[in-house]
């Protein structure tokens, strides 16, 4: 009994009230909000503009050679540095971040569209 004392000054708990005539308690509303990252995912296109947009608005780049297909270094003679400041650009228009291993791999326009399509979180 002091146990159960001492658990119930610890604990709040709501409490159904009956109402004067004696009636069962009325059931109280409660809300549930239910998030999905799918429900506002970005379509391909999207991603397709904004990732080209970030590709062309990087300083060393001539915005008329940047296409879907693009390589950074081969096409657009982008050094490995150039390339990280690209990521980072990314990560920053798509409020996402990635992983080390994951920006090495992304040397083209068309990875970097592919990741960020396929990510969960990108906004």
């Amino acid at each position: 009994m002091a146990l159960r004392a001492a658990v119930l000054r610890h604990i709040r708990l709501p409490v159904q009230t009956l109402a004067a005539t004696g009636s069962r308690p009325q059931p109280q509303l409660s809300f549930l909000r239910l998030f999905s990252s799918h429900d506002d995912h970005l379509t391909k296109e999207e991603v397709i503009d904004r990732v080209l947009d970030v590709v062309k608005s990087f300083p060393k780049v001539e915005p008329s050679q940047v296409t879907p297909d693009v390589h950074f270094q081969k096409d657009l003679g982008l050094d490995s540095l150039d390339n990280v400041e690209i990521v980072m650009a990314l990560e920053e228009e798509f409020k996402l971040e990635i992983p080390d291993k994951e920006a090495d791999k992304i040397d083209s326009c068309n990875l970097a569209i592919e990741y960020i399509y396929n990510h969960p979180m990108a906004g």
